[in-house]
């Protein structure tokens, strides 16, 4: 009765027959793909082995919590920085260490969770704050979409300005809007994937698609794992370590925003079940496990929220295939060429409809708990949030960058704390 209730087609228990199921899975997939393996291409780092990581760390997710939470971990865009200097200094060995000591704040900070308890988050986390970051979650990525949907790259460092890629962009976009309007039964259920295929023919025709690499790729390619102790002896890096493990807080924060849409989608409060301690000893093992192979720190991915949100699709198996399919793929040399051949352009109209709906989802949240913002104290806790993180304000401590959904997030914590209920002015 609640499953209809909430019209959810799938609910997180619920296995879909096989069929349904691959077509699903391999939809998640392709939602994460490009953001995933972006990462290591930016920092210099093997795609197939953070492919691989991203399942691995996605299936230890899911056995940590239980089961109970359908969520993706992909590789983080948070750490890019620090893992750049890293690289051009002590190279991936330091960068191991950093993930590390990263995925060891995540446990301790879960530790401390199980001792004091997670009461406290609805405390300090109402709608009027969690709402705005909600919003600020999905339009902070606006930027990232944008520029996929217009910018066409020619090399690590320049892009330039491509008509063809805005009109492919677009193309997809419309393209993914009405297979969500207008098909049905399994068609229905899987149009983000159908979306991405549409608008991969297209740009196959617009000439934005470039087939080299695929053809000259192996069917099967063992990943480059770069391992501990067999192929490299770990030397301590302090440097590494201070350098990453800060920002794990960071990544803390946007990590609950994530859990508090992935609450009001299915309509249950993953904070009390499975627990707080165990979403972040979920993330902080799935980032550890990352890094003993050569990949990058992972983090829970706004991508497919969206496409839990679109789809109605909560299953966890869905998710777990999806993880499944990261690790086949990474080892077939030739299907991982393909799925990185999906032009920028795909992928930005795609995450134009994905970051809306997340969105969409904040203030649906608002809409809901009928925030009144004829209230002062409701209006500057919301205004103060959504500026900043929409804005990307971020603050700099030496190496360390707090991003702007960080300090948003922060500030509508301490602004919801700190400010009555009423203004003086309310009062008269």
């Amino acid at each position: 009765m609640e499953q209809m209730e909430r019209n959810v087609v799938l609910d997180i228990s619920d296995r879909p027959k096989l069929g349904l199921w691959f077509g699903l899975s391999l939809q998640h997939m392709f939602s994460m793909f490009g953001s995933t393996v972006l990462v290591p291409l930016l920092v210099g780092l093997n795609p197939g082995v953070a492919l691989f990581s991203s399942g691995v760390g996605t299936l230890l997710y899911i056995l940590i919590t239980k089961a109970k939470i359908p969520a993706y971990m992909g590789s983080s865009f948070a750490f890019i920085t620090p893992m750049l200097a890293l690289m051009h200094g002590a190279g991936y060995p330091a960068i191991a260490q950093g993930i590390w000591s990263v995925g060891a704040v995540y446990l301790i900070v879960a530790l401390l969770v199980t001792i004091v308890g997670s009461d406290w988050i609805n405390k300090i986390l109402p709608p009027v704050v969690v709402g705005p970051i909600v919003m600020v979650i999905g339009l902070s990525l606006a930027g990232s979409a944008a520029t996929n949907a217009t910018m066409r790259h020619i090399s690590a460092t320049k892009s330039v300005y491509d008509i063809r890629v805005f009109i492919v962009a677009i193309a997809t976009l419309l393209i993914t809007i009405a297979y969500n309007m207008f098909l049905r039964k399994f068609l229905g259920l899987i149009p983000i994937l159908l979306g991405i295929v549409t608008g991969y023919v297209i740009a196959c025709f617009a000439g934005l698609v470039d087939f080299a690499p695929v053809m000259a790729a192996h069917w099967f390619a063992l990943p480059a794992f770069d391992i501990p102790f067999v192929n490299y002896k770990p030397t301590f890096q302090l440097g590494a370590i201070l350098a990453m493990a800060p920002l794990a807080l960071v990544t803390m924060t946007e990590h609950m925003g994530h859990i508090m849409v992935l609450n009001k989608l299915t309509n249950r409060d993953f904070f009390q079940d499975p627990g707080l301690k165990r979403t972040l000893a979920g993330d902080g093992t799935a980032s550890i496990v990352a890094g003993i192979f050569g990949g990058p720190a992972v983090t829970s991915y706004g991508e497919n929220i969206g496409v839990l949100a679109i789809t109605r699709v909560h299953s966890v198996w869905v998710l777990g295939g999806a993880a499944t399919f990261a690790i086949l793929f990474a080892f077939v040399g030739k299907l991982s060429a393909l799925i990185q051949s999906i032009p920028g352009a795909v992928i930005g109209g795609i995450s134009f409809l994905l970051f809306g709906v997340i969105a969409s989802s904040g203030l649906r949240i608002i809409v809901d708990n009928q925030i009144d913002f004829n209230v002062k104290r409701n209006l500057m806790i919301a205004s103060t949030i959504l500026v900043i993180g929409i804005g990307n304000a971020y603050l700099q401590l030496g190496q360390t960058q707090f991003s702007g959904l960080a300090v948003a997030t922060i500030l509508g914590i301490v602004l919801n704390l700190i400010l009555p209920k009423q203004a003086a002015s309310e009062k008269e």
